[in-house]
């Protein structure tokens, strides 16, 4: 089993920047493919951006350019830098990991272990 606990998220101004960690427990995850995904009030979850084992990154379309998803497996964690933010970025944020490392890693179904989630708001 994984544990994955998220920690960072805050209240910002819009144009602010927000440094988002994914704290991994129970296994190494340096072999999985950990994503982030985001749900705002009354809508589904939405892919954010994800990373591969081999340091091969994916990102939304609507964050490409200003988040930044990287890994330190020394640490088993991961981060999502978020910069210039936008009141659309608010959201609840997920972490989530696959120890398949699939294809689909834009899809929620591909993840077996997530966290509890870490609120970002952003204010205009």
């Amino acid at each position: 089993q994984v544990q994955l606990v998220e920690s960072g998220g805050g209240l910002v101004q819009a144009g602010g920047s927000l440094r988002l960690s994914c704290a991994a427990s129970g296994r190494a995850v340096s072999s999985y493919t950990m994503g982030w995904f985001r749900q705002a009030p009354g809508k589904e979850y939405e892919f954010v951006a994800a990373i591969h084992w081999s340091r091969v990154i994916y990102y939304a379309d609507s964050v490409k350019g200003r988040f930044d998803i990287s890994r330190d497996n020394a640490k088993n964690t991961v981060y999502l830098q978020m910069n210039s933010l936008k009141p659309e970025d608010t959201a609840v944020y997920y972490c989530a990991a696959d120890p398949y490392t699939g294809t689909r890693y834009y899809t929620p179904s591909e993840y077996d272990y997530w966290g509890q989630g870490t609120q970002v708001t952003v204010s205009s």
